[in-house]
């Protein structure tokens, strides 16, 4: 049986990666494909863990918590993708290595966290959805009832600098224009994973 494809959602909060991870999961069922939809931070015991960290129900050092996302990262590549990726399953993931290194930068040294991230899978292909910080706090506000630790406009900026200055980091990586509908997103995207 074929290796699956991990495919990686990248971007701001608020710029609509969960919306379009989710789209191109729902795409790739209705074409018969078997697709699994996962995220990071995970939703298990190290994943809540981080969530609390940056709902600020607790507090630990920026390295720490960059340690933490390494841990989670570890057991869902272990517990969930790898597997996934063995049956031959298409793996779409919201989050992945290039937002621990663009969100962790503002506070740890990059070498550090490409260090702490080096030995993880690669992505097969990684989609930024490039989204203004301005619309991402607009829809926020709309969805949310609380603003996590990263989501002030300049430190989008600089997180939106950061995503732009890494973005060939890895091969087969596309950058799409997420100021759009969302129907018009999906349909670059399905453009770009017809590439692999």
């Amino acid at each position: 049986m074929a290796v699956g494809k991990l495919v990686v959602f990248e971007g701001l909060d608020g710029s609509g990666i969960t919306t379009q991870s989710t789209l191109l999961r729902n795409y790739f069922i209705n074409k018969g494909k078997d697709a699994l939809l996962t995220k990071e931070p995970t939703d298990g015991l190290i994943g809540g863990t981080i969530k609390a960290c940056l709902r600020k129900e607790w507090k630990t050092t920026p390295l720490t918590l960059q340690m933490l996302f390494a841990a989670d990262r570890a057991h869902h590549l272990s517990g969930e993708i790898e597997p996934a990726l063995k049956k031959g399953k298409i793996v779409i993931c919201d989050r992945y290595i290039l937002s621990s290194i663009v969100y962790g930068s503002l506070s740890v040294p990059t070498a550090t966290l490409k260090q702490l991230n080096s030995d993880f899978k690669k992505p097969s292909m990684t989609i930024f959805v490039d989204t203004q910080p301005r619309i991402c706090i607009e829809r926020m506000k709309k969805a949310r009832h609380h603003i996590e630790l990263f989501e002030e406009e300049q430190r989008l900026e600089q997180i939106r600098r950061n995503f732009l200055a890494l973005k060939n980091y890895f091969p087969e990586t596309y950058v799409i224009d997420g100021n759009r509908p969302p129907e018009e997103i999906l349909n670059d995207i399905i453009k770009v994973v017809g590439k692999i």
